[in-house]
């Protein structure tokens, strides 16, 4: 075939069927002529060089010319999906030669791939170990830790007042963050200002009568809560209102405990006692934990929670506890400190898993971003605010309330 033979179809040529270009088979119609040839079928452009994917493809590096202008092999048009004018396949035409059919994969064009895939026996580098992660910033943690830790043990030896401020200033922080993301994430508008106001005065009250005056502050601060939300729409009132009766308790009223703790003869050591002995549990909780931690303690609440990490929390605070009871509180024992960190590791626990369960409802890893490496001031509560009341009660089983 030449390049004259595209002007003017050869006999018994009758153009295009549904089955493809077919040369020399009988036709289902009247021929086409040679105008009619011209009109509807143009001559197509041949390429000056090799058609592409031709002989110097072939693995033997033997050149040849090919393409449509020598006899001895066949046009290949790439819309025919590697198929001869005549229908049949290139492989069908020469016996040395392999040719791509339709069932075979196409070869990709181009030059060769400069990383080629290695051979499915060559040998595979092994994957790096990876380092055991701890989860959050230590560094960052452990400097804001000592800063707070430096804040409140300063205002607490010195002014017991002061200290009575700062866990005011806490709980306000905290409500804050609460009733935020309450609304963020669930549309629910706990009345932010009777809260503020009532808790500090919760706390305030809690020192100066006890666990009387810190009761009727509660029920004050419920009562304007109630009152607050009526100046606003009625849809969502009861959820509104209950959530904010809930943070009123949650948060200002538990911290009551350490303020009553604080009013004690002396008072400042066993604030101290109880500050020790909750953080001295979660740091064995999280150092065990992720060093030895393997069985799960509540995976659906807290996936990183393991039943080791809470034997290292106990092994820690009843450790602590001896000590802290038999040296820093008047009238204390050692044994008293075991029953005291036993208790404390279990109530640390499950305020921490509280809150855990709070931040899963809401869908969100931390309450706040105030406090770099911890979160926020209610990710630093979780568990003290529920350790407060079982510290202050077992302080007055055991020594009196001072």
């Amino acid at each position: 075939m030449n390049d004259s033979s595209w002007g003017t179809p050869q006999t018994g040529y009758w153009g295009p069927s549904d089955q493809g270009p077919v040369q020399g088979s009988a036709p289902a119609g009247p021929a086409y002529d040679a105008r009619d040839a011209q009109q509807t079928r143009p001559m197509p452009i041949v390429p000056e060089g090799p058609a592409h994917g031709g002989h110097q493809d072939d693995d033997r590096g033997a050149a040849r010319p090919s393409g449509p202008l020598f006899r001895d092999e066949p046009y290949r048009d790439p819309a025919f999906h590697g198929r001869t004018l005549d229908g049949r396949p290139f492989h069908d035409t020469f016996q040395h030669e392999t040719y791509r059919d339709e069932s075979t994969p196409a070869r990709p064009h181009g030059p060769a791939s400069q990383n080629p895939d290695p051979m499915p026996d060559s040998p595979q580098p092994a994957p790096a170990p990876q380092k055991k992660s701890a989860g959050r910033d230590l560094g960052a943690a452990i400097g804001v830790g000592v800063g707070l830790g430096a804040v409140i043990v300063a205002s607490l030896f010195v002014v017991k007042a002061v200290f009575v401020g700062v866990i005011a200033v806490a709980v306000v922080v905290g409500l804050w963050e609460l009733t935020k993301r309450l609304e963020e994430r669930k549309g629910i508008r706990a009345p932010l200002v009777p809260l503020a106001v009532g808790g500090a005065a919760m706390v305030a009250a809690g020192y100066v009568r006890g666990a009387e005056g810190a009761w009727v502050a509660m029920a004050l601060t419920a009562l304007a809560v109630l009152v607050w939300r009526m100046t606003e729409p009625p849809e969502g009132y009861l959820k509104d209102v209950t959530a904010g009766v809930f943070a009123a308790f949650y948060v200002p009223f538990l911290a009551t405990f350490v303020a009553m703790m604080l009013k004690a003869g002396d008072g400042p050591w066993r604030v101290l006692t109880f500050l020790l002995l909750t953080v001295v549990s979660d740091t064995g909780a999280y150092a065990v934990g992720w060093r030895f931690g393997k069985h799960k303690l509540a995976p659906r609440i807290s996936p990183g929670k393991t039943r080791e990490g809470l034997l290292g929390a106990v092994a820690f605070a009843m450790a602590a506890g001896a000590l802290c009871m038999e040296f820093l509180v008047d009238g204390g024992a050692w044994w008293h400190g075991l029953l005291l960190g036993l208790a404390v590791a279990a109530s640390a626990t499950l305020g921490d898993l509280g809150e855990s369960m709070i931040k899963r409802d809401l869908g969100i890893k931390d309450m706040g971003t105030l406090l770099p490496g911890h979160g926020g001031i209610m990710d630093r509560l979780d568990s003290l605010l529920p350790t407060a009341p079982v510290v202050w009660l077992l302080l007055v089983v055991f020594v009196g309330s001072g």
